[in-house]
């Protein structure tokens, strides 16, 4: 008689814990698929939800089931290595990564039956196909408008799964090796290009500069005199051993008129 309250108790505790296992909580990043009798439907009571999450989700006992939990939050996923050859028959190696979302739990259900793995293979034979249609140099030189092209063929693609593609983000591209010496040789040649050209425009600057100075000096004689000055003071300052014997162009002059003139007679 003691234990007669026994079995009532193991029996309310059955059903309690029975109907606790339809209960489930989904967390706000997440939201559940459930079917009833095979047919996607929506929770017996979802308080603050739609039916399929956020919150708590109360489902029908013995006939609904959740058949997967699907995350609203952005996935990054890594692109494999890919062997391309591109419009100018230069065969390289390419990885890329994609940032997706799915935006639609439903149709990432119902429309595809992995969409994470449908993305993948989307993305890898996108990447082969677009690479594949252009020249080296653009591909190295317009990395972000390969991205932006890569971006919108794939979410294209992916919209009917209701899976949102973000960002697809070319990672590296290994190059042959001769290709790798051929692009430095070419990089080194346009380097001593560039110096020898600002060479020449530097000589051509001095020159014209000195043309310049030769104009003034011939209207300012007087100037020849300072700057022949200046320059003995420079010399003085740095050898002190020479001693100098400055001797005024007033003299100098008849005497180089003279020569001058010898050499025109003769």
């Amino acid at each position: 008689m003691a234990t007669d309250w026994l079995v009532p108790l193991v029996v309310v505790l059955a059903v309690l814990f029975l109907f606790a296992s339809f209960i489930k909580i989904v967390p706000e990043y997440e939201r559940v698929i459930i079917f009833r009798l095979g047919r996607r439907t929506k929770a017996l009571l979802n308080p603050g939800g739609e039916g399929n999450g956020p919150g708590l989700v109360v489902l029908v006992p013995f006939i609904d089931k959740i058949r997967q939990r699907i995350s609203l939050r952005t996935l990054a996923m890594d692109v494999p290595p890919q062997d391309v050859i591109t419009r100018d028959n230069v065969s390289i190696k390419v990885n890329a990564v994609i940032f997706f979302r799915v935006i639609n739990p439903d149709q990432a259900f119902l429309s595809v039956e992995d969409y994470i793995y449908a993305t993948s293979q989307l993305a890898q034979t996108t990447l082969r196909s677009v690479l594949g249609q252009m020249e080296l140099d653009d591909l190295l030189a317009a990395r972000d408008k390969v991205n932006e092209q890569l971006q919108r063929i794939i979410d294209q693609h992916t919209e009917p799964w209701g899976v949102k593609v973000s960002t697809v983000e070319v990672k590296q591209i290994d190059l042959p090796q001769d290709m790798q010496r051929a692009m430095s040789k070419q990089a080194e040649a346009e380097r001593e290009r560039r110096a020898k050209v600002i060479n020449a425009e530097g000589e051509f600057q001095a020159a014209a500069k000195l043309g310049e100075a030769a104009e003034v000096l011939m209207r300012f004689p007087v100037a020849v005199q300072l700057r022949y000055l200046q320059t003995m003071r420079e010399i003085a300052s740095e050898r002190n051993t020479t001693t100098f014997f400055p001797l005024p162009m007033d003299l100098l002059g008849p005497l180089l008129n003279h020569v001058t003139g010898g050499g025109k007679s003769s």
